[in-house]
């Protein structure tokens, strides 16, 4: 199973009908978002993230999909039983290299959406709110009672 991760978060999630907003447009863009994510404080040079965003408002206009090239911190904390996990670093679209910090919490109770607090990737986009995603899409580690 390898080593234990101390602090970082899996993401495997799809959210649907979020309204977004982009640096420099008035108002706000439907459209899905799927985050993906691989990040472990201890292996921050090999975590992976990625957020692909598909516009269904103007399909086609808006579609990006954003990669982190390098994953600068990684912290977790415990909200009661729920594990919030920041993450911040760098990333590109388009070969324009720019910030992110995107935040994920993991709902233990099963009838809770897990939800990607927030992502924003600074000049560029603003997921404007929590996304709900499937419970079990987002995987906090870290944050479990020893």
């Amino acid at each position: 199973m390898g080593t234990m991760c101390p602090c970082g978060v899996s993401v495997d999630a799809f959210s649907e009908d979020n309204n977004v907003k982009f640096e420099g447009q008035n108002g706000t863009i439907e459209g899905n978002l799927t985050y993906m994510a691989e990040v472990c404080i201890t292996t921050l040079a090999t975590s992976t993230l990625s957020l692909d965003f598909e516009d269904t408002e103007t399909p086609g206009l808006n579609d990006f999909t954003f990669t982190a090239n390098e994953i600068t911190s990684v912290e977790c904390n415990q909200e009661g039983q729920n594990c919030v996990v920041t993450v911040t670093g760098t990333g590109t679209i388009d070969g324009d290299k720019l910030d992110f910090v995107a935040v994920f919490r993991d709902q233990v109770a099963s009838a809770a959406n897990d939800n990607v607090q927030s992502f924003v990737i600074t000049g560029f986009f603003d997921q404007n709110g929590a996304a709900p995603v499937e419970q079990g899409s987002i995987i906090a580690l870290g944050c479990q009672e020893m």
